[in-house]
């Protein structure tokens, strides 16, 4: 058995603990994002008021996070596609950036969807008691 051979469990085992670690920190980070939000204590609103307050000020951080993200991994991608001497590996960055700013039009698309369309179906979803 070649010595190769027989590192490639090792290798394998420490892929996994290293994406295990890089899961754990995502988490962590969500989780640090979700308790930084305030509640607000409003004694005169009710609960959909309160809920629609939470959901548009969750969505402003989602926006304003995945925004930032977005342009710091594109000068990433792009960097790397300009510094590496494989074309591989610049299809790969492309690959990339293209990836990051679909995801950033589809976060924001559906802010756009929910600030624009929404509205236009504001009351159709009430009952009429009286036929």
């Amino acid at each position: 058995m070649l010595k190769s051979e027989k590192l490639e469990p090792i290798r394998i085992k420490a892929k996994i603990i290293r994406h295990k670690k890089l899961l754990y920190i995502a988490f962590a980070v969500c989780f640090l994002f979700i308790f930084q939000i305030t509640a607000f204590a409003e004694g005169t609103s009710d609960m959909f008021t309160l809920a629609n307050d939470i959901i548009n000020d969750i969505y402003e951080k989602i926006v304003g996070i995945s925004t930032v993200l977005a342009g710091l991994i594109s000068s990433v991608a792009v960097i790397g596609a300009k510094l590496s001497n494989n074309q591989h590996k610049v299809d790969q960055a492309w690959d990339w950036l293209k990836r990051v700013w679909i995801a950033w039009a589809v976060i924001n698309g559906i802010g756009a969807f929910i600030a624009y369309i929404v509205p236009l179906f504001d009351g159709w979803s009430t009952l009429n008691p009286n036929g």
